[in-house]
């Protein structure tokens, strides 16, 4: 299979952090450009987040964002855009606000959140984007023009806990998902990374069988089930790695790069950064 298209996610995947892209990485992404692969990013941070990887890689590609709520090219070309009714996005903020839950928001590609706290640091640490603190008035203000919401949490059993009330609550209107073991994701029901992977493909003119995506996270899963075919990380989930065609290496180890070179340019063990003889 020819591929055409390859979508990947940042944290955990291309990026081990907030952590700028490695050198290898860089150049295998080049690789595949030069070869006439269209690479892009699919990525649950907010454009303004993703936007630095698309220029360090040195493409002017769609870059997929809010996990899949946005489609926008670095030079400001919008592809397609989602976002949350308002008053649902005031129910939301509300029934985690009466339960002492963080959530932010990022309504004009501006970070908000009720006040700075433990949990804001550290996602802004990790984002490498400064937020504002608005309170909770401030937050139902700009309730309007969300592609997405998103609660950070202190750990696994809190984030699926937390994830099951809200999807319980609100399901039947909003798609829920977990992007890590600290993060929930809220966006308008019927987008992710899969829907906007189908729609940039065909915008581009480029057949699913021709698309290759590569994960680690559950926010990954519809888009590597809709892709033509899938890498997990060596990092992944487990789900995630059942749910693949391929597994590379870690993220730490340039995984990404050695996926690019084995997977899509087919250049095994004379790439730059081969896969381990063993079967991964």
């Amino acid at each position: 299979m020819a591929v055409k298209l390859f979508v990947s996610d940042l944290d955990g995947t291309m990026l081990p952090s907030r952590s700028a892209v490695s050198p290898e990485n860089i150049a295998a992404v080049r690789r595949a450009a030069e070869a006439g692969v269209v690479v892009t990013i699919a990525t649950g941070r907010m454009f303004e987040a993703a936007l630095p990887v698309a220029e360090a890689l040195g493409l002017d590609v769609p870059i997929i964002s809010y996990n899949g709520a946005l489609i926008k090219s670095p030079s400001g070309r919008v592809y397609e855009e989602h976002t949350l009714d308002a008053q649902l996005a005031r129910d939301i903020i509300s029934f985690c606000h009466a339960r002492d839950w963080y959530i932010q928001e990022y309504s004009g590609g501006r970070l908000r959140y009720e006040k700075a706290c433990d949990e804001s640091r550290a996602y802004e640490a990790s984002q490498g984007v400064p937020g504002i603190a608005v309170g909770r008035a401030g937050m139902l203000e700009h309730a309007a023009g969300n592609c997405k919401l998103l609660l950070a949490t202190q750990g696994r059993e809190i984030t699926i806990t937390r994830a099951e009330e809200i999807a319980e609550a609100f399901g039947a209107q909003v798609d829920v998902t977990r992007s890590a073991d600290t993060l929930i994701e809220i966006v308008p029901k019927g987008i992710s990374k899969a829907t906007a992977l189908r729609t940039l493909a065909a915008k581009l003119g480029i057949p699913a069988e021709e698309t290759m995506a590569i994960g680690d996270a559950y926010n990954d899963l519809p888009m590597l089930e809709a892709a033509g075919k899938s890498i997990a990380m060596g990092n992944a989930f487990p789900e995630v790695k059942e749910a693949t065609d391929y597994e590379t290496l870690t993220c730490a180890e340039n995984g990404l790069a050695a996926a690019i070179y084995a997977y899509v340019l087919g250049m095994g063990a004379d790439a730059p950064v081969p896969l381990p003889k063993r079967d991964i």
